[in-house]
C-alpha cells in the first residue's frame, strides 16, 4: 500500500500541510497520519512527546493564539478528525522573513489534511461545525510557565474570522494587544 504522506510547501517557510493518502476499499479507508521517518526532513532533530485530543462543542467557537515560550517551542501537527475548522498561525519568529505573517486554511474530517505548524508560531482556531473534534501532536511537553499567548483580535495579526464568535474563554478573550515594537520570540 502506498500510504506515504505527501509534505506541501506553504507561502510561509517551514509551514507545511500533510496530505495522508487513504488506502479505500468495501470495509472503508486507512491512512497514515504520522511517521517518524517519513517527516525526518522537517521534524530534524525532534520527535513527538505528546499527543492531545480536544472536542470544541460550538459551531464559531475560537481558541488560541497560544505558544510557549524557548526552551519549550514547540513544533505542532494538528488534524481535525470530526467538524471542520478554520486553522490560523502567526509566525512570530524574531529576524524571520515573514515575521507576523498569517496563514489561514481549513481543516477538516473531510480534507483529512495535517497541518505543520514549525517552532515560533502563534497557534488558534476557530470551529465551522459543531462538535468538532482535533488531535495535535507535539514536539514539547506544556509548560504554563513558558506559555502565552496573542489576542486573535488584533489588528495587527489580521486574522480573518469566518464567522461570529460564538463562544471564547475568557482567558483567550483577555489577552493583550501586540505592541507596535514587538520583536518576535527566539526559538
Amino acid at each position: 500500500m502506498g500510504n506515504k504522506l505527501n509534505i506541501v510547501k506553504t507561502s510561509i517557510e517551514d509551514v507545511f500541510i500533510l496530505e495522508p493518502n487513504s488506502h479505500v476499499d468495501s470495509r472503508g479507508s486507512f491512512s497514515r497520519i504520522f511517521c517518524q521517518d517519513e517527516l525526518k526532513e522537517v521534524l530534524k532533530e525532534n520527535s513527538i512527546k505528546q499527543v492531545n485530543h480536544s472536542v470544541t462543542y460550538k459551531k464559531g467557537s475560537v481558541r488560541g493564539m497560544h505558544f510557549q515560550y524557548a526552551p519549550d517551542c514547540e513544533i505542532k501537527l494538528l488534524k481535525c478528525i470530526r467538524g471542520s475548522i478554520v486553522d490560523f498561525i502567526v509566525d512570530i519568529r524574531e529576524n524571520s522573513s515573514t515575521f507576523l505573517q498569517t496563514f489561514q486554511i481549513e481543516l477538516s474530517a473531510k480534507n483529512q489534511k495535517i497541518l505543520y505548524i514549525p517552532k515560533g508560531f502563534a497557534h488558534g482556531f476557530q470551529t465551522l461545525e459543531d462538535n468538532t473534534e482535533l488531535i495535535y501532536f507535539h514536539t514539547s511537553f506544556y509548560t504554563p510557565d513558558n506559555e502565552s499567548a496573542l489576542n486573535v483580535k488584533d489588528p495587527l495579526l489580521n486574522i480573518k474570522l469566518p464567522l461570529a464568535i460564538t463562544d471564547i474563554s475568557q482567558r483567550d478573550r483577555e489577552h493583550s494587544l501586540l505592541e507596535m515594537n514587538f520583536k518576535g520570540i527566539k526559538v
